[in-house]
């Protein structure tokens, strides 16, 4: 692809229209959220007739609709203390905008990730955590009239769920539909009370490793192939076939653990984590509404030594997915108890007894639903973490497939982007 310039035009912040509450209590799952940010692009091609001046009145609606819908979500607004709580300064968010001297199409024909990197907010570097902003926007003008939305919501404060939903109401917001929102639920805080916890240390960092990010597309035939071959076998370990997030992440991780036993391995286990909603686990359910770091993450696991097939794994990880129940979550709501999974977690990450990738899922997210009023994003991504060994998935823009991002470190990349038996089920 050629080299595109993407100019940065201008810089601001944008604050709740009204005021807000004082302060925002965090979480114990907040407090122990990756310091991170959530990146998503959202894509729309330009309209009949688009020119310079319907940008520019698209930048306002959507720079006057973030203000409103702040004065909603106000704790994106303001400053984390200590990880305890957001005082609810209306410090504001990062609202930027940027120029573009290509084709919006050009971008969506051939999405090139150094490109895509330019369109976020925040550098996505192992220093990105130390924004002061806790919601940073970028709004990009293409040459054709067609703009793309970039949003960066720290992870520190919400989960992918809460994001999604953040970014629903904005633009529900901007296109006139207000009165269909529900207001965001605050409340988790009250179920997981944020506590002093002496020598915690997030064990899951920002990787100071160079990262390599790829976008693999797996299409609707593609998954259905690897539902079909995860059942079609005499152990009959999947006894129905499995979703697509799992059997496209237990296809990976398969695939990912072939690469890691090309290269000497300390680990007694490879693990593949998976970050799982609680909202529809607890009993009662909490609302679908509930913001924050809802969520909490389960790990199959597979023994180094032994070379499992694709329908063993897919158990696996749906086996684990499972145990996430209401009484498991019931357990949760015990900070002790919550605080000792962690820490077993931490201890076999820093005693380097388990080899572990990240599989998040963004698929069902309502975010193809974000019409600002000009229409549905005809391309959804999230093209960075700044982790190493981890992998998000999401849905294609027809709702069937499913797209990975896998990130690793650029010496893993070069061997597993050339890996045939995982290239003859996707595309890039």
């Amino acid at each position: 692809m050629e080299n595109i310039n993407v100019e940065i035009i201008s810089m601001d912040i944008i604050k709740p229209s009204s005021s807000t509450p004082d302060y925002c209590q965090l979480s114990l799952i907040d407090q122990m959220a990756p310091p991170s940010y959530m990146p998503a692009i959202f894509f729309y091609p330009p309209q009949e007739s688009e020119n310079l001046a319907h940008q520019s009145l698209k930048a306002i609606q959507i720079r006057d609709s973030l203000s409103r819908t702040l004065t909603r979500f106000y704790p994106l607004a303001g400053t984390m203390v200590e990880r305890f709580y957001v005082d609810c300064n209306d410090a504001g968010v990062s609202f930027s905008e940027s120029k573009l001297d290509c084709e919006i199409s050009l971008l969506l024909n051939n999405p090139e990730i150094r490109t895509l990197h330019c369109l976020l907010p925040l550098v996505f570097t192992s220093n990105s955590a130390d924004s002061k902003f806790l919601l940073a926007i970028q709004f990009n003008r293409f040459s054709c009239g067609g703009v793309a939305v970039a949003v960066c919501v720290s992870h520190k404060l919400a989960d992918g769920a809460s994001a999604a939903g953040f970014v629903k109401a904005w633009a529900a917001d901007a296109r006139g539909g207000s009165n269909s929102i529900l207001e965001p639920n605050f409340d988790a805080a009250k179920l997981f009370p944020c506590r002093k916890i002496p020598g915690f240390k997030r064990g899951i960092e920002a990787s100071k490793e160079k990262i390599s990010t790829k976008r693999l597309v797996f299409s609707k035939s593609d998954i259905d192939v690897l539902k079909s071959l995860a059942v079609n076998t005499d152990g009959g370990s999947a006894a129905e076939p499995p979703s697509r997030v799992v059997a496209v992440s237990a296809f990976l991780w398969l695939r990912l653990m072939a690469l890691a036993r090309t290269r000497p391995v300390k680990a007694k286990v490879f693990g593949a984590l998976y970050p799982v909603d609680l909202r529809t686990r607890m009993d009662p359910p909490l609302p679908e509404n509930s913001f924050g770091n809802v969520s909490w993450f389960t790990i199959a696991t597979s023994p180094v030594e032994i070379n499992e097939d694709l329908p063993l794994l897919v158990a696996k990880v749906r086996t684990a997915i499972q145990e996430i129940d209401s009484g498991f979550v019931k357990k949760l709501e015990d900070s002790e108890h919550l605080l000792d999974l962690m820490k077993q977690v931490d201890k076999q990450l820093s005693s380097g007894e388990i080899y572990l990738w990240s599989f998040t899922s963004w698929c069902r997210f309502p975010v193809y639903e974000a019409d600002f009023g000009w229409g549905k994003p005809t391309w959804v991504c999230s093209p960075s973490r700044p982790f190493r060994n981890a992998v998000v998935l999401m849905d294609t823009s027809d709702g069937d497939g499913v797209e990975a991002w896998v990130n690793l470190k650029e010496e893993d990349m070069a061997i597993f982007e050339k890996d045939e038996e995982l290239l003859s089920f996707c595309s890039d």
